[in-house]
């Protein structure tokens, strides 16, 4: 799926993104709000992952929607 896609969707996503990272809070995906670059910083913070892993991890979660 697209990041567009998820973008327009992010509501309904939210829960699958709770699925696969499980630290992010409500407060967290509010804030992300489906915007890619937030939802990369906010797993870099919560996770201590460095930016190439963070894009990497969303890349393969996409693939996987």
């Amino acid at each position: 799926m697209n990041w567009d896609r998820i973008e327009g969707n992010w509501k309904q996503l939210t829960g699958k993104v709770k699925e696969k990272w499980g630290q992010l809070t409500d407060d967290d995906l509010t804030q992300i709000n489906g915007n890619r670059e937030q939802l990369e910083g906010i797993l870099q913070e919560r996770y201590g992952y460095a930016k190439d892993r963070a894009k990497s991890e969303i890349d393969q979660w996409t693939n996987t929607l």
